[in-house]
């Protein structure tokens, strides 16, 4: 007898063509700008007035003058500092929102609508945002208006004036068009926990906040991780807010300029090489900073489950 051959059809193919386009969108506009960016720091080009300087060849010259500028530690610092401020706030208040939202015990009224509300300033324009609070806390802005009548200040405060006051907008800003975006990712943690897990911790006597810290928050860990590293990159390329607000100049005393507004501020200059080569020290410090958070935290996790 003659065995026929079954036909299997094969949709390997299929896979590959449906990547195609991601490839060729992340080539165009990812990885040929990257490699020009690379390229570009390792030549001395820029404008002095009407003449052009270069493109002249000078190896790693670009990156000794930046790394050799106390700028670049001040303006660093200065970035660290304004994350710090706005992302502590963020988690623990998406923290605690998540668990309240996640607790079915609680049965929270209008749920949807409070989700809705908290997530919305995620939908706004930063540089929407800057404007407005630019307006609310100038020195003449119905918030210093508010405060005066009131009776808590004599005279207005300026908010853009002082290093604390422009750096606390900021930081605020960034809060609060992120809190929403955190509080729906772990708030969609807790929810994938079985729920006999937290009904086991109420027979055994464990109080709510006890269930959250010994279920919620060891399952969380990987969410945790994934808000702390893009939270931490979104940080360094922090530009559009605290360039709105203090039009560009990072005052006072340049102590709300950013790494990003540096970086700007050679691009608007023209000289490609210097920002070229600042780019490609922000990229690296990027990806050691996310590398050492997550092995770090990986670390922990398989002493504490190993």
């Amino acid at each position: 007898m003659i065995k026929r051959r079954k036909s299997c059809v094969s949709y390997t193919k299929w896979g590959y063509i449906f990547l195609i386009p991601f490839f060729l969108v992340y080539v165009v506009f990812s990885l040929i700008p990257l490699i020009s960016v690379f390229y570009n720091s390792l030549f001395e080009n820029y404008r002095s007035g009407l003449n052009q300087i270069g493109p002249n060849f000078v190896g790693l010259n670009n990156f000794k003058i930046l790394l050799s500028n106390k700028d670049l530690l001040t303006y660093a610092k200065n970035t660290i500092i304004i994350w710090i401020i706005g992302f502590i706030p963020q988690i623990l208040l998406s923290l605690l929102l998540a668990a309240w939202f996640a607790n079915t015990r609680l049965r929270i009224r209008c749920a949807g609508f409070f989700k809705a509300v908290i997530y919305m300033p995620n939908l706004i324009m930063a540089s929407a945002f800057a404007m407005l609070f630019f307006t609310l806390f100038s020195d003449n802005g119905p918030i210093n208006d508010m405060l005066v009548k009131m009776g808590i200040l004599d005279e207005p405060f300026r908010f853009l004036s002082s290093i604390g006051g422009t750096r606390g907008l900021i930081a605020s800003m960034n809060f609060l068009m992120w809190f929403g975006n955190t509080t729906i990712l772990l708030m969609a943690g807790i929810l994938g926990i079985d729920s006999s897990l937290f009904e086991a911790a109420e027979v055994d006597g464990d109080s709510q906040f006890q269930a959250f810290r010994l279920i919620s928050l060891p399952v969380l860990r990987p969410i945790l991780l994934y808000v702390l590293i893009t939270s931490m990159i979104g940080g360094i390329q922090m530009f559009d807010v605290p360039q709105i607000l203090t039009n560009g100049s990072g005052n006072p005393n340049s102590t709300s300029k950013t790494l990003i507004m540096y970086l700007n501020q050679h691009l608007y200059s023209k000289n490609y090489g210097m920002a070229g080569a600042l780019s490609v020290i922000l990229f690296i410090l990027t990806a050691i900073l996310s590398l050492l958070v997550f092995f770090t935290i990986s670390k922990r996790n398989e002493k504490r489950w190993g």
